[in-house]
């Protein structure tokens, strides 16, 4: 089937609109970027990865850093905020995974790098994708498809 966003176009403005509400906020578009793609990995989007990385492409992002996304953790190309961000993407799309979802260590490390508005938005992303991420898995969307 379509993607369900297609079906009802509101539900398409409302994603957009969720999007919108999250930028210009002083988190990264980069970081926005990073995240989503570590997300969408983490949840078997391929329209998802495929497209991330291409933006991230786009918007002049190294090929070392996108290709290592999947292992930021031993990867030398990320800050310290970066790091942070991945952290909580990953434990805000595995809530189900431990006891705790987000342990403090994880909150208290991004609100050390992030001020409010931006954890908020930060958060708002990563809630966003995992919802992007689902629509596409559960309709098997395919990557690539969406390209003209």
């Amino acid at each position: 089937m379509k993607n369900p966003v297609i079906i009802f176009p509101n539900a398409m403005k409302a994603m957009q609109d969720l999007h919108a509400a999250a930028a210009d906020t002083g988190l990264p578009e980069s970081t926005v970027g990073l995240v989503q793609l570590r997300v969408s990995q983490i949840n078997g989007c391929s329209v998802c990865v495929d497209g991330h990385w291409r933006m991230l492409k786009k918007a002049g992002e190294a090929d070392e850093r996108v290709i290592a996304v999947a292992a930021w953790r031993d990867s030398p190309f990320f800050t310290d905020a970066e790091r942070a961000a991945f952290a909580l993407g990953e434990a805000a799309t595995r809530i189900s995974d431990r006891p705790e979802p987000v342990p403090d260590e994880i909150w208290e490390d991004a609100a050390r790098h992030f001020d409010e508005k931006a954890l908020a938005a930060l958060i708002i992303q990563i809630a966003a994708i995992n919802v992007w991420n689902r629509l596409n898995v559960i309709t098997r969307q395919v990557a690539g498809e969406w390209r003209p």
